[in-house]
């Protein structure tokens, strides 16, 4: 690794990358509160007649199909390839895929026709997206593919590999991939699937870290997935007794007070 975790913390509130999103209605507020916390600056702009430009000053793209619709997939894939021609690292966050046509159709097309720097779901999204079969339970992971006997490092190594990108799998324990390393990130607190999004701000610090340090995207997204897992340790410290609204809001305070001390301190990190 070039930098360790802390260095690109502090490499994305100095940059203060441009992060372009065409996310979804449910979560397109705390995706931008997270992207603001960790020191990036977010735009969410879906208009295909715009996209064009807004991605060409931006430095990284987030696409997430969370409430997909026919209006904004042409704009997806518009910015996805606007993104490619200017070496603009794409983060795909294919939410749902497994669940109905209409998803796997724009997963796929989405995958076939735009290069990805980091393309991050749960387990059985990621199945989907390997050609696996999966069980996406509406935009969740099947308890099915959560359980299931499988080697998900390996799901994760040999789907990096064949798209060239980064994959990583977000879960009680994240796995993120380059198709040669695996990398195990432990933080994290249970209370984080109670409340909505949280898989959403992941793709949202996600682009900003590979936003702020694209030479290394490896390195970027397990930062990325680390400030998200431990903030989310932090939040519950504070505020898991007394319930979800303010663990939400707990968590969005400790992204936003995150420092490299803290981030280096309490990273549960393995990589192989």
């Amino acid at each position: 690794m070039t930098k360790t975790f802390g260095d690109l913390l502090n490499r994305v509130r100095e940059k203060k990358p441009l992060v372009h999103h065409i996310t979804n209605y449910v979560t397109a507020t705390d995706c931008a509160n997270v992207t603001l916390g960790i020191g990036a600056s977010p735009v969410m702009a879906d208009a295909i007649g715009e996209v064009d430009d807004i991605t060409a000053i931006s430095n990284a793209l987030v696409l997430n199909m969370g409430t997909l619709n026919e209006r904004t997939i042409p704009s997806m894939l518009a910015a996805g390839k606007a993104a490619n021609t200017k070496n603009i690292p794409v983060v795909f966050d294919p939410v749902g895929a497994g669940a109905s046509k209409l998803r796997n159709d724009t997963a796929t097309s989405i995958i076939s026709e735009v290069k990805l720097a980091v393309l991050r779901g749960n387990i059985s999204e990621i199945k989907f997206a390997a050609g696996l079969g999966a069980n996406t339970k509406g935009v969740g992971a099947s308890e099915s593919d959560i359980s299931a006997a499988c080697d998900s490092g390996s799901i994760a190594k040999t789907l990096a590999k064949k798209l060239n990108c980064i994959v990583v799998i977000s879960s009680a324990v994240d796995i993120i991939s380059d198709g040669e390393k695996i990398a195990y990130v432990e933080n994290g607190n249970e209370m984080m699937a109670n409340i909505t999004g949280t898989g959403c701000m992941c793709s949202s610090l996600l682009g900003s870290f590979c936003g702020a340090a694209r030479e290394d995207l490896f390195a970027a997204a397990a930062a990325a997935m680390l400030s998200m897992s431990i903030s989310g340790e932090l939040a519950f410290e504070k505020a898991g007794h007394l319930g979800n609204g303010s663990f939400r809001v707990a968590l969005l305070d400790a992204i936003a007070n995150l420092d490299a001390q803290t981030l280096e301190r309490r990273a549960k990190y393995r990589e192989v």
